[in-house]
């Protein structure tokens, strides 16, 4: 099998002209004082920065953001082997979980393919997405902007019973406080009122930047103003390929991917017994009663 090849420091910085190694290193110095962090590379802090607008204390939140919320939440962000893992496997055939790459931004692409919903498994469908992601991230770098594009076709009351409440709630904190991009759009296509429930759903926890950056279309032909239709899946009338071929190519990547995922998960965990303070707990994080809190 494969493996894939990270991005490097260099290639952020040759991307990346604002970044600096001095800040770089602030925020190295910063994290050996804080012992409970896990131990980051500087490429994970150009990153962080990037994320940031360069600004260092941003930067600080983000950081302590990422890994402890990765941590509090194993239903999430645990048992990421794809190669074993028959639930998680399916759900990369259940649905597209695509990121494709524009020279600007990325595009992450999800589309029920399987549309019985007694093979939606809510968890694991999040879970493939946020894999996706990690591996676009991890290996072709950072863009200005993200665009989520989720195509509503095929969605239905069942998949709706099946959804789970308190998982996207913790994905939207996830989100906006700690998932490491800058700008992100979503486009929902195809939508219903069904869909619209699920988003009055979570509303409440989306902060007002999150809720302006979604988009709503009845149609494709309303997204085009957005992003050029000719870089999207055949199925979606553009010109990258059939959504079967682009989807097979990805499982692929994911699978040569899975020692990062294995490793992430073994190494790349707070270790609350060590942190300055008070530890952190899931009820920290999210309330008793599983209502959001910001981390101190």
């Amino acid at each position: 099998m494969t493996s894939i090849k990270c991005i490097t420091l260099e290639e952020e910085l040759k991307k990346n002209p604002e970044l600096k190694l001095s800040d770089i290193q602030i925020l190295r110095e910063w994290c050996e004082k804080q012992p409970h962090l896990p131990k980051i590379q500087d490429v994970e802090l150009a990153i962080f920065l990037y994320c940031n607008y360069y600004y260092i204390e941003r930067t600080k939140n983000m950081i302590e953001n990422y890994y402890t919320y990765r941590t509090h939440v194993p239903e999430l962000f645990s048992n990421r082997n794809v190669l074993k893992m028959k639930q998680l496997r399916d759900a990369f055939k259940i649905g597209t979980h695509l990121v494709l790459e524009h020279e600007e931004y990325g595009i992450m692409i999800l589309r029920l393919v399987d549309m019985d919903p007694s093979h939606f498994v809510h968890n694991e469908l999040i879970k493939a997405q946020i894999m996706s992601y990690d591996e676009f991230l991890w290996t072709r770098g950072l863009k200005k902007r993200y665009m989520w594009i989720f195509d509503a076709m095929g969605f239905t009351m069942g998949h709706m019973t099946r959804c789970n409440l308190p998982s996207l709630k913790k994905m939207m904190y996830y989100i906006q406080n700690a998932a490491p991009v800058r700008t992100l759009e979503v486009h929902i296509i195809n939508t219903s009122s069904i869909v619209e429930q699920i988003f009055n759903m979570i509303k409440p926890f989306m902060n007002e930047e999150m809720i302006n950056s979604v988009h709503f279309h009845t149609s494709l032909q309303s997204i085009n103003k957005y992003i050029p239709i000719e870089i999207l899946p055949d199925e979606f009338g553009g010109k990258a390929g059939p959504i079967k071929e682009l989807m097979d190519a990805h499982l692929k990547r994911i699978e040569n991917f899975h020692e990062w995922f294995l490793e992430d998960e073994k190494n790349h965990r707070v270790n609350e017994s060590l942190r300055i303070g008070n530890n952190k707990t899931s009820s920290d994080l999210f309330g008793v009663d599983g209502t959001f809190k910001q981390i101190d």
